[in-house]
């Protein structure tokens, strides 16, 4: 090693001049590795055997230690990174400034302001040549020279404020892609992988593997770069994402030793050499073709673009979901959608729907949609009003002619009227809705990752608010996943407390020691506390780490025992899976004979046992009856305290007989001699019960979905709150809920499970399938008149589809694997529930902001629409000028946003129940309080205008000519209104009718200081603003009446509060769900059901939801008008794209997990969920109860491997596990094909 580091110092200096030479003095070549990384299999084998001799002729060409790994001196690293690349994917180019600036300048609304402020710039310069001015009417009169010469301002302040408006909006946007891309870079960075290096194996960020280190893969990871295997146990691997099969391929030394990134470890744990990274890896090259493809596509796509702007929607949110999400992934081929699926594939894919619109976005949008009708509407009658008024005054009742030298006059009337035609509508449209949401939902997910919520897709934080059901992991989730055996069944005793080391026999202290240290996976154990006198570390599968530690406890050390039979001398491991329940190790020993540890879920393993070790350490018979003796006094118990029970077992084969048949496990695995019983307590986490209570005030129902025996999980169930005693709830097992919902064919029926679902709390002994299964049901159930709104924690990569299909998947940061974290939508960094409470809290807080920011948006609308259109009819001139509109609309949507989207959220967020998916967003509270204020408003504005003059006594700024100087009346008409909007924003914090409006003021500072900035400003604007803001100063007589009447609505508020809303039957509610009946029913077939029309189908949707989308962007496209912030074009553009990426990832992963193939070919079967972590839901949903080995056990141990055909059960009487087993085959199979609404069946017809 150190002749390595010596050489990586002499040419760390001539890198180029290395390059060129032979490749930094490696022995190979970065060409020859990617050439030998493109063969599988045989060829691959062939290749090595050829060029290198074995797997250690590389190791030794890449100058690396297979046992020892690279020595990490950076100097090597850097020359490495130099020849053969950096694990990184460069991203996609982000848009510039610029282009978001263009794309904010098409919105519709600003397109007409623009030719309005020009028209009426163009005139305002164009003198009309001669001509007796007075012959045109009443037009010009009182106009002076200099009056004359500042008709421009007005549109010159209109394409000012349209500037602010765009560059505020691409800003926004500009800001919102910036905060993706960190989010993304989090996420990635978030990814680590373990390699050995200088002999100790740590966690690096994927992004600093490079070639030749040595990695250690275990299940359910998903491999960062390409490699070869030096060492595997029973390792099987899913390459669905590379190459489309969904068999698992088994590798091997002798076999297939090819690695490659972006495939999944399904079972076993083995070590690789890497050889390929970042470009150069096979996800790297296919990365490449796509983003090379990816220009070439752009540059076509604008020419169509031209063409059918509405087929391309769904290709563009693909390349834009694709360019934000960031090729840079570190290799984390999930995204590679087009994984060498075809292109075709991809684009039929690309365009399902998503799953639905969140809630909010669906209600949003609808009340957009009617709002924006409602103000074109008003807009228009105000025109033609106004026109009408005008022509017939001027050319009827004054009788005068239409001389063409008075043309460009009137023309100059015409457009005035137009600007404030389009001023209305410019104040009737909400646009600061879509910034309201954006900019709550991006505050809430930075202040989410807070509380340990890292939010993958923004829409989930809100859906969270809405959730009615709460499906729960045990393990870690519920539990502090820190397992520690706790009581043991030893020598014939059952210990309530671990023994005394000199109280068992040396005989079985040995068998215990070596089947321990030797029958768990290396990669599990127990290092030294971090900080003094903190626990110590365990690092691996947790329940393996409780038995290390009762060795530890027994003054043993396992270690010693490793290094003694080092991984490499295993002669045959059987990992954990789900169906085995079981981890078996066989050693050869020096004199030829074998023994085989074995260790697992008590049940399982005490029915292979025809042996036990007596008190004095010798082997005696063991019958059924004494283990039903075992279960009754020892295992029942434990298990009822919550505890998980592990039986450790062995078997000798003698060096006389031939060789047994290793393949043939049922043969292996059995016969076994008992050692011991341990149970395993994992304590409940103490902060759990607390939020499990705040969940049912909360009129949320949290359930447990665990793989623990049904004792277990009823024990641990009653100690978080779950269940409490007396409560007529339903806990059941697996098999015994499959056998409820099923009919006598097997399928699945939604009566059924109906029946079962409202009070069911535990279901233990769960596989993934059941999970999806209970999800689904529970998602799709009509019991209730609301839709339930599901939330589901997950770690295991067969937890993919129940993640995909809840409303919101919650992965585990810690315990998740790669699989879950890219099926989720958020992911707890602490794998804590109270952070899932967090989460809803935060959820409800976004639903309210919107709501408080509506009630304050509307009230403005509802009085500035009524107005300008009152005042444009009655005095030709709108009181409020388009510059002035624009102010209140700019400011007050985009500041408002700001101070009422921030509002921290509270616990009281927590003692109301869920809105529910059908709730309108405006309530009838809300109404009342929106129409009583705007009545208030609308009497003071009238009676000023009409009045006002008087009051004051000042000069009337009715019927003022064309560009007469601004008045003091109509000044203090616009200071009133803005003073009033100020006010009635601190009303607006409360929406359900709360008294004191100003409670937790304080507690936003953003409200705060935005109250007091737009009242400094509106003082600059009424002082300083002159002629571009039609104002003229005002006195501190007439400021203070201003202020007076503005403080009048907080009175007012106390007033309408007065009145109880259930009086006002007359007000109706706003801004609904969609309902059922409304949506066309493609887009309610979840994804597209039928199989053979599955293509129609396809289509149909296809065209009704771009209809559907186009339809509502160009209503929308209204609504972009002022916006300061994320347009709502721009938010229906960018929504699909999250959307479809969400989709894409979504349909990618069930795709990878070849949920459907593997339905074809019995064999197979096996592999169906695979792959899964925590153990949770293991996927059987089979056997008898009893503490299984521990649901991490599935984590990291093992691959939950589906029930494939079943293993003949040696123990003849035990029809349950047998028949159980059969059922979970058949149950499977039509889990999978036979509900059409499940995404796996729609997904295989789609593809």
């Amino acid at each position: 090693m150190g002749d390595m580091a010596n050489n990586s110092v002499a040419y760390s200096g001539v890198k180029n001049a290395v390059k060129e030479a032979n490749h930094g003095d490696f022995g190979v070549t970065l060409a020859e590795l990617r050439s030998l990384m493109e063969l599988r299999a045989a060829d691959a084998m062939h290749k090595i055997q050829e060029c290198y001799g074995d797997v250690y002729g590389i190791c030794t060409k890449l100058k690396t230690s297979p046992n020892e790994g690279l020595s990490g001196n950076p100097a090597d690293i850097e020359r490495r990174e130099a020849v053969f690349g950096k694990n990184f994917i460069p991203p996609k180019k982000p848009k510039t400034f610029l282009q978001l600036v263009w794309e904010a300048l098409q919105d519709v609304t600003l397109i007409i302001l623009e030719i309005a402020a020009v028209v009426s710039l163009g005139l305002s310069f164009y003198q009309p040549p001669g001509g007796n001015e007075s012959l045109c009417g009443s037009v010009s009169v009182g106009e002076e020279e200099e009056e004359s010469e500042a008709g421009w301002i007005e549109g010159a302040a209109i394409l000012l404020s349209v500037v602010c408006v765009v560059l505020v909006t691409a800003f926004n946007d500009w800001s919102k892609e910036k905060q993706f891309r960190g989010l993304q870079s989090r996420i990635e960075q978030e990814q680590k992988f373990t390699v050995i290096r200088g002999g100790q194996v740590i966690q690096i960020p994927v992004a600093d593997i490079i070639v030749g280190d040595i990695a250690q893969v275990k299940y359910g990871d998903l491999l960062p770069a390409d490699g070869v295997l030096i060492q595997g146990n029973d390792l099987k691997i899913d390459e669905s994402s590379l190459t489309g099969e969904s068999d698992h391929v088994k590798k091997s030394l002798d076999r297939d030793p090819m690695m490659l990134s972006g495939t999944h470890v399904m079972e076993g744990s083995g070590r690789m050499v890497v050889t390929a990274v970042g470009v150069n890896s096979q996800t790297g090259i296919i990365f490449t073709l796509l983003g090379a493809g990816g220009d070439e596509e752009e540059k076509e796509k604008e020419k169509k673009d031209k063409k059918s702007k509405k087929q391309d929607g769904a290709l563009e949110n693909r390349n834009k979901a694709k360019a934000q999400d960031g090729a840079a992934m570190e290799m984390q081929p999930l995204k590679s959608e087009d994984g060498g699926d075809g292109d075709e594939k991809d684009k039929k894919r690309s365009n399902l729907p998503k799953k639905e619109k969140s809630v909010l976005q669906g209600k949003l949008t609808k009340l957009a949609v009617q709002i924006g009708k409602a103000g074109l509407l008003m807009s228009a009658i105000t025109v033609i009003i106004l026109v009408l008024y005008f022509v017939i005054d001027t050319f009827w009742v004054q009788k005068r002619p239409w001389l063409a030298e008075c043309t460009p006059i009137y023309i100059q009337y015409f457009v005035k009227f137009f600007i404030i035609g389009v001023t209305v509508l410019v104040v009737a449209v909400p646009e600061g809705l879509p910034l309201a949401v954006t900019i709550s939902l991006a505050y809430s997910v930075k202040k989410m990752m807070r509380d340990n919520n890292l939010v993958r897709h923004l829409d989930a934080c809100e859906t969270m608010g809405n959730a009615t059901a709460i499906c729960s992991d045990k393990t870690g989730t519920l539990t502090m996943n820190r397992m520690t055996v706790v009581q043991a069944y030893i020598n014939e005793k059952h210990y309530k407390k671990i023994p005394e080391p000199e109280a068992i026999p040396e005989k079985i202290m040995a068998y215990l020691v070596t089947g321990i240290s030797v029958n768990c996976a290396y990669t599990s154990k127990i290092l030294p506390p971090e900080k003094e006198g903190g626990l110590p570390r365990h690092v691996g599968n947790k329940t393996e780490c409780a038995l290390l530690g009762l060795l530890l406890d027994l003054k043993r050390d396992y270690q010693d025992v490793r290094n003694e039979i080092p991984e490499e001398n295993l002669y045959k491991v059987y990992t954990f899976n789900s169906v085995r329940k079981s981890m078996s190790t066989v050693l050869k020993n020096s004199d030829g004979s074998f023994r085989i540890f074995s260790k697992g879920a008590s049940e399982i393993v005490l029915k292979k046992c025809f042996k036990i070790l007596s008190a004095n350490g010798e082997p005696k018979v063991f019958r059924p009856r004494d283990r039903d003796d075992i279960v009754k006094t020892v295992i029942e118990p434990m298990a009822s305290e919550g505890l998980r029970t592990i039986c450790l077992a062995f078997r000798d084969f003698p060096a006389g007989e031939p060789e047994p048949e290793w393949d043939n496990e049922n043969d292996i695995v059995t016969g076994l001699t008992c050692i011991a019983v341990v149970g395993i307590e994992d304590p409940v986490r103490p902060e759990v019960p607390d939020a499990i209570k705040k969940c049912q005030r909360a009129g949320i129902t949290v359930r447990m979905v665990t793989g623990d025996n049904i004792n277990t999980a009823r024990a641990i169930a009653l100690k978080c709150g779950i269940l409490n005693p007396g409560e007529d709830f339903l806990c059941l097992e697996g098999k015994d809920f499959n056998r409820r919902i099923r009919n006598e064919k097997g399928e699945i029926e939604q009566e059924r499970i109906d029946k079962i679902w409202p009070k069911l709390r535990v279901l233990a002994r769960s596989s993934p399938t059941d999970k999806h299964t209970l999800v689904k049901g529970i998602i799709d159930s009509t019991v209730f008149d609301q839709r339930q709104v599901v939330a589901v924690t997950g770690d295991g990569t067969n937890d993919g589809p129940a993640l995909k299909k809840a409303d919101v998947g919650f992965a585990m940061g810690i315990a998740g694997t790669d699989v879950a974290k890219e099926a989720s939508d958020i992911i707890l960094t602490d794998d804590n529930f109270t952070s899932i409470v967090k989460a809803v809290m935060w959820g409800r807080n976004v639903y309210d902001s919107i709501s408080k920011f509506l009630q304050f948006q509307l009230t403005v609308n509802v009085v500035a629409v009524i107005v300008a259109f009152t005042g444009a009819c009655i005095t030709q001139d709108s009181p409020l000028k388009a510059v002035q509109m624009l102010w209140v609309n700019l400011i007050m949507d985009t500041l408002a946003s700001l101070a009422l989207a921030t509002e921290p959220p509270t616990e009281a967020l927590l003692l109301r129940k869920p809105y529910g998916r059908n709730k309108p967003l405006i309530s009838r509270t809300m109404m009342k309080n929106i129409l009583g204020h705007a009545f208030y408003q609308l009497v003071v504005v009238f009676t000023l205008l009409f009045a006002g003059e008087k009051i004051f006594d000042i000069d009337s700024g009715r019927n003022a000519p064309l560009h007469a100087p601004p008045s003091e009346h109509y000044t203090i008409v616009f200071n009133t209104f803005v003073m009033m909007q100020l006010f009635n924003e601190i009303n607006a914090r409360k929406i359900h009718g709360e008294r004191n409006v100003f409670e937790g003021i304080f507690n936003n500072a953003i409200f705060c200081t935005i109250v007091l900035g737009t009242f400094v400003v509106q003082i600059i604007i009424v002082q300083f603003g002159g002629k571009p803001f039609s104002c003229s100063e005002l006195s501190v007589e007439q400021w203070l009446w201003s202020i007076f009447l503005g403080m009048g609505t907080l009175l007012w508020g106390q007033l309408i509060s007065t009145i109880p809303t259930s009086r006002l039957k007359f007000l109706k509610e706003a801004g609904h769900g969609t309902q059922k009946e409304e949506i066309p029913e493609e887009e309610l077939a979840e994804d597209v059901e039928e199989i053979d029309h599955a293509e129609r189908e396809l289509r149909r949707g296809q065209i009704l939801w771009f209809r559907g989308l186009n339809r509502i962007q160009t209503q929308m496209d209204v609504v972009n008008a002022f916006q300061s912030g994320s347009t709502i074009q721009g938010a229906l553009r960018r929504q699909p794209s999250i959307a479809s990426q969400h989709h894409d990832i979504r349909v990618v992963n069930a795709f990878r997990s070849s949920l459907y193939e593997g339905l074809e070919k019995p064999e197979t079967r096996s592999s169906i969920h695979n792959f899964m972590t925590h153990p949770e839901f293991r996927i059987e949903d089979s056997e008898p109860h009893i503490p299984l080995i521990d649901d991490t056990d599935a984590e990291d141990d093992a691959p939950t491997k589906r029930n494939s055909t079943p293993p003949p059960s040696p123990n003849k009487n035990n029809n349950a596990v047998d028949s159980g087993i059969h059922l979970t085959t058949d149950m499977n199979k039509s889990a999978t094909s036979s509900s059409p609404g499940s995404p796996l069946h729609s997904l295989e017809t789609s593809l």
